[in-house]
């Protein structure tokens, strides 16, 4: 099985689980120009995963945490796809039925936002679905 893997930091440790702070660099990040551009861009971004030896893990530890490549592509099509398809279909369907582009225009965006707001509310569901690994390095 495929899977993703980013490298990350340990900032706690707790019953719940490990959090893990992971620092995305843009591809601008490598470049020798990068400090003339002003483009280059890191996000930190934390992580929970849940692991049953959390205990065998130390702050300040470097660490990388594992995704399946499917649980990726998965939400890919869940932030990314869907409302796009969604967004597109209520808009051309509303304009083939004669609507005003400015009220169709609106509705493909609330269509999309109506989407944005069902995944928040499942969120707890998506968290259990998506199951991280950790490894030390």
């Amino acid at each position: 099985m495929e899977e993703v893997s980013h490298r990350g930091k340990v900032i706690s440790v707790n019953a719940n689980g490990v959090r893990v702070e992971i620092v995305s660099s843009s591809a601008c990040a490598g470049c020798h120009a990068k400090n003339l551009c002003g483009l280059s861009e890191n996000v930190s971004k934390e992580v929970l995963v849940r692991t049953a030896d959390a205990g065998s893990f130390s702050v300040g530890e470097e660490v990388e945490v594992l995704l399946a490549a499917s649980m990726g592509q998965l939400a890919v099509l869940i932030s990314y796809v869907v409302p796009l398809i969604l967004t597109v279909a209520v808009l051309l369907i509303l304009s083939a039925l004669g609507t005003n582009e400015f009220v169709a225009g609106l509705c493909g965006i609330a269509a999309g936002a109506l989407w944005y707001f069902v995944v928040w509310l499942n969120r707890g569901k998506l968290k259990q679905s998506f199951d991280f690994k950790l490894r030390k390095l």
